[in-house]
């Protein structure tokens, strides 16, 4: 396995840069950062039905974050590299962390979002070994500006 992020890793990085750029996929990052907040899945469906702006801007969101997941964690893109540059999708995985096992449940599928679920994990470790008390600092502010 390759040691450093190459010209490749950049390339991928940037690319996902851009694709977070486009417009409805920005309004729905924003909407999910900062206004989604689901206690259960029940709360969910009633919140967010299906068809509603709401539901695509929570499937938009976490199905890109799931998509990047996976890309490093087939090793496409360097989990360092991509670490140093964003922590949103932790901060998703956060936001719905709570969902996935009564949704994987409901819908038979034990994958649902199981990419992001490895990543932010990972994430976790790697960010205890750099500033310990970090996440825990953003985890407190989130908790906070759901009240």
């Amino acid at each position: 396995m390759r040691e450093s992020p190459d010209n490749y890793d950049a390339e991928l990085l940037l690319r996902l840069y851009e694709l977070r750029r486009e417009e409805k996929l920005r309004r729905a990052r924003e909407w999910m950062t900062g206004r989604f907040q689901a206690d259960s899945v029940e709360d969910l469906a009633r919140q967010f039905p299906l068809g509603s702006e709401e539901n695509a801007f929570l499937r938009m969101t976490v199905s890109y974050w799931d998509m990047a997941a996976s890309l490093v964690n087939h090793g496409l893109l360097k989990e360092d590299l991509f670490f140093e540059n964003t922590a949103e999708f932790w901060v998703i995985w956060e936001k719905v962390r709570h969902l996935a096992p009564p949704l994987r449940e409901t819908r038979k599928n034990p994958l649902l979002w199981k990419n992001l679920e490895t990543l932010a994990s990972r994430y976790e470790q790697w960010m205890a070994g750099r500033a310990p008390e970090a996440l825990d600092a953003f985890r407190q502010r989130l908790k906070e500006a759901r009240k």
